[in-house]
């Protein structure tokens, strides 16, 4: 079977790192080899990226310097671990790539999708995503479940991204459904609003036609 990219991207409290999980083992269950993996992060070098990217207690990052450390961990999580999974055979799974970067510095941020795609293309080269699965709710519904309400419940503090204002995060859903209208055949959206169940049961659905396999 050939090995396949698939990633996941969505707002904060989409609860795309659940649905990630979920299908790496229904994927293991159906003997196809599977890698899951998240970014920024994946590698020694990339989560360290990440810690400094996160950590709202190192204070304000340039947006610039922000887009830049992203690309520098893409880069190294391809080089290092996609890459070479894909190679052997092993079908990788993404809590995260290159749409993220569009969405949340392109876009919310303001720098512009054409210069985020022109330094996705130096990280990743050939290696974009066979399907990425765009876990879509509005935002409110996401802080009600995402970063507000762990930190209310005492059960982590909230990271740098999700410290912004709702305006903020707006933008970010507004940048991935235009990412999602760009790459139709690529990006798929998903209703991350409806039941667990369902939203597994159409992620399976487009994966069994991908793979040729009926998953559970």
């Amino acid at each position: 079977m050939e090995p396949r990219f698939i990633t996941f991207e969505g707002i904060e409290g989409s609860g795309k790192s659940t649905v990630a999980a979920r299908i790496s083992e229904a994927l293991e269950r159906a003997d196809v080899e599977t890698l899951l993996t998240r970014e920024p992060g994946g590698t020694k070098l990339s989560e360290e990226i990440r810690e400094m990217l996160l950590d709202a207690s190192r204070g304000p990052i340039d947006s610039r310097t922000e887009l830049l450390l992203y690309v520098a961990s893409r880069a190294q999580l391809v080089g290092e671990v996609i890459e070479p999974a894909l190679a052997r055979g092993v079908t990788v799974l993404c809590d995260r790539f290159m749409d993220a970067s569009v969405a949340y510095q392109g876009w919310a941020r303001g720098l512009g999708e054409e210069l985020v795609d022109g330094l996705n293309a130096f990280a990743v080269g050939e290696c974009v995503p066979d399907r990425t699965f765009l876990l879509d709710l509005p935002v409110d519904a996401g802080f009600s479940r995402g970063p507000e309400r762990r930190e209310s419940d005492g059960l982590r503090m909230k990271d740098r991204l999700e410290r912004e204002d709702r305006s903020f995060h707006e933008r970010v859903r507004e940048g991935y459904l235009r990412l999602a209208r760009r790459h139709p055949g690529r990006i798929v959206l998903i209703d991350a609003s409806a039941p667990i169940d369902r939203v597994l049961e159409d992620i399976f659905g487009n994966l069994s036609a991908l793979f040729g396999v009926d998953f559970e």
